[in-house]
């Protein structure tokens, strides 16, 4: 931690929302649309986030749609995860609404029994657990050179951390949800009840039109947003942190904390399509991992009390999202529409 950068600090003279300092001109959308194309272009190996681990129960599936198709995921009998496409390859049945008993996915329509060996026409998909996360592969929807494992980027140490997980639904693409996290300017006017005095100390732009320091804090190279920013606590009372923002893939968007309190937490922001609604429209979930650290004592404390930080983590997370939602899809909305300036 830097000096001058105190855990908890008071704001001495706050200011009101409508009297910060604009973001705007900093917040050229060249930059972002620059960094959004940096993004779109890395592999994925065709790897989606489906769900939180701890969503994969030992009585029923993990259900989930990538790309307008059915996926179930659970753990067979030596504990390791299978996945699958959900229907049943036997007449159809949602296999979603099936039941797992000793490793063996069940449909509830004829008693059909899957062990995750390839059976008629279903073949399993290659699936993987982070820890925190589930990934599913799909090389017909993704499209690119397989890679054996998903881009997984770095977290804090398991045992010394906690891990919490949001989803939610909008209306947009993926790459909508992404332009939304390499936007840092807009946290403190967006978000006024969780950021204040947010400054972009450092962007990834390049081609000689500089944006402030390089963002060389916390090992992500020139291609990252250094923000430094206060979390508000209550009242006056704030975290200040130094944070920087990068994509390892192209439906994955990392914030790592690199100076201050949590040094090394993460909120890693996933981008999953779902398929189109009623109405032909894209739909895409967001799946937010915040994985937690501190080298306070107290921490301690907080893991024991694991399931209830949870909770209030991903409220925390969610709360955030409802306003990032319609932020991805104002800009789908504009940019099917032909009115986006950006």
């Amino acid at each position: 931690m830097r000096p001058g950068r105190p855990s908890l600090s008071l704001r001495r003279r706050p200011v009101r929302w409508e009297r910060q300092r604009p973001t705007w001109r900093e917040a050229r959308p060249g930059i972002i649309a620059d960094a959004l194309d940096r993004a779109l272009a890395r592999p994925s190996g065709n790897w989606y986030v489906v769900g939180a681990v701890l969503d994969v129960r030992s009585d029923r599936p993990l259900s989930a749609t990538v790309a307008g198709r059915e996926i179930v995921v659970w753990r067979a009998a030596d504990g390791r995860l299978v996945a699958g496409p959900g229907v049943c390859p036997h007449l159809g049945a949602p296999l979603a609404g099936g039941a797992v008993r000793c490793g063996r996915l069940v449909c509830h329509w004829h008693g059909l029994a899957l062990d995750g060996a390839p059976f008629a026409d279903w073949e399993p998909l290659p699936v993987h657990d982070d820890g925190v996360l589930v990934w599913v592969r799909m090389d017909a929807a993704g499209g690119e050179t397989p890679l054996d494992a998903p881009v997984v980027p770095p977290r804090p140490e398991r045992a010394r951390s906690i891990a919490a997980v949001c989803t939610a639904v909008g209306v947009c693409e993926p790459e909508d949800i992404v332009a939304n996290r390499l936007d840092p300017w807009h946290g403190a006017w967006f978000h006024p009840y969780s950021f204040v005095d947010l400054t972009v100390v450092g962007t990834p732009e390049r081609g000689g039109e500089g944006g402030g320091e390089s963002c060389d804090g916390g090992g992500d190279g020139d291609d990252g947003f250094t923000v430094d920013v206060s979390f508000k606590v209550a009242g006056r009372l704030v975290v200040p942190v130094r944070a920087v923002f990068t994509a390892p893939e192209p439906r994955t968007v990392v914030m790592r904390i690199v100076e201050g309190e949590g040094r090394g937490s993460v909120v890693e922001t996933h981008a999953t399509p779902l398929g189109p609604d009623e109405l032909g429209r894209p739909r895409t979930a967001v799946v937010e991992a915040v994985i937690a650290s501190s080298e306070r004592r107290g921490f301690a404390a907080a893991r024991g009390a694991a399931p209830v930080v949870r909770r209030l983590m991903a409220t925390a997370a969610g709360r955030l999202w409802r306003d990032d939602l319609a932020y991805a899809e104002r800009r789908w909305l504009l940019r099917t529409s032909g009115g986006f300036p950006g």
